[in-house]
């Protein structure tokens, strides 16, 4: 999949930076990369049950902490 500008003739560097993001932009290339880039692994049953719990407690000791004014 690549991408192959050629200056035209009397077309300036800056121009040809421009068409070059350009057609970068519309072929894609871009949106796939930061979604490889960004990509995250899916957790496991066990590891997004154990983060719930973790969550809850948080929550339950901050409201418990907010109740008695501590926070």
């Amino acid at each position: 999949m690549a991408i192959e500008i050629r200056k035209k003739e009397g077309e300036s560097g800056s121009a040809l930076l421009y068409n070059f993001t350009r057609r970068i932009k519309r072929s894609g290339i871009l949106k796939e990369v930061r979604a490889r880039r960004f990509r995250t692994r899916p957790q496991s049953r066990i590891k997004r049950k154990l983060s719930a719990i973790h969550r809850e407690a948080k929550r339950v000791d901050v409201e418990r902490q907010r109740k008695l004014g501590l926070m």
